[in-house]
């Protein structure tokens, strides 16, 4: 039986990629912060059937401890702050966890008896501005963000460690929501403020650069190409999207549509406070490479994920 470490167990992708592993016989560990509360929503139909270990992907020696006792086939590392307006607040906390967190794994796995896979997930906001769309595994780097850099580094180190002939991969995964995705992330914040407005709970919803566009896929699709990244002879780097971009205008139109509202301007106020200090009008993903040698491909269109995530969040809020 395979064994798999996910840091990040607890998240949208963790949950999903914990789901996946059972289902083709893997013991599944799963990595979850020192805390107060521990928040497993995500993971609460599966807890009988995985293994829940505290520990810090940032504290070097406890990563050691972990790796080094468990000595898992694959790591899948998903442990980020993975939210891009908050590492304009904490750009420190965002480095330590994204970039040292992943030199901690690659040191402990270095350090371990025998090979271990890895699987980082990068982000297609290490690309930036790039008038080069759509973007592929070549295209120029130049992300705009503290969490874009914080990835961006993280991405070369992982590169650095295959080149010294380890297996280890990034994903470079383009925008991907669910019904699990976090209440801070524009897509769910939108989903969820449409549920409120159709109960009755409140009128508006406050939103920064509604012409942003970009590339949204199903982070269930999406963690498939995690899996698949591991399995092959020899390791690389995949950027993972759908193809096409979609603006936040769109999310708004389809999510206040399945509640039967047709103008969502009048339920939409933009704020200068919801603006990043940077931002990056498109993100459109050329996924060719994972077609060709994953053989994986997308399979919820983005109307079917606003739909779902619309009507989940409807569902829940009573």
């Amino acid at each position: 039986m395979k064994r798999a470490l996910i840091t990040g167990i607890t998240g949208q992708d963790g949950s999903y990629l914990a789901e996946l592993l059972l289902e083709k016989g893997y013991r599944v560990f799963g990595l979850v912060r020192r805390t107060a509360t521990r928040n497993t929503k995500n993971i609460e139909h599966i807890l009988n059937k995985i293994t829940l270990i505290e520990g810090e992907i940032t504290d070097f020696f406890c990563t050691l401890h972990i790796i080094g006792s468990l000595l898992p086939d694959e790591i899948y590392n998903l442990a980020a702050q993975s939210h891009v307006g908050t590492s304009f607040e904490q750009p420190a906390y965002t480095l330590q966890v994204n970039t040292v967190g992943v030199s901690n794994i690659i040191e402990a796995i270095k350090l371990a008896p025998y090979s271990i896979k890895l699987y980082q997930a990068s982000t297609s906001e290490i690309f930036g501005n790039n008038r080069g769309l759509p973007l592929n595994e070549d295209s120029p780097m130049k992300p705009r963000s503290p969490y874009g850099c914080s990835k961006l580094a993280a991405h070369h180190l992982v590169r650095c460690f295959r080149e010294e002939g380890f297996f280890a991969c990034s994903g470079i995964l383009f925008n991907h929501e669910s019904p699990r995705r976090g209440e801070n992330f524009v897509t769910r914040k939108i989903t969820k403020g449409v549920a409120e407005i159709y109960r009755g709970k409140r009128d508006v919803i406050e939103l920064g650069n509604v012409h942003a566009r970009r590339d949204w896929g199903y982070a269930r699709d999406y963690v498939v190409a995690m899996w698949m990244m591991l399995q092959q002879e020899n390791p690389a780097d995949f950027v993972i999207g759908t193809g096409m971009s979609h603006s936040v205008e769109d999310v708004l139109e389809i999510a206040f549509h399945t509640a039967g509202i047709l103008d969502w301007s009048k339920h939409v106020i933009i704020c200068d406070s919801e603006h990043r200090p940077t931002d990056i009008g498109e993100l459109v993903a050329d996924a060719s490479r994972a077609h060709g040698v994953l053989g994986w491909q997308p399979r919820t269109t983005f109307k079917q994920l606003i739909e779902m995530m619309a009507n989940a969040d409807r569902i829940a809020i009573q």
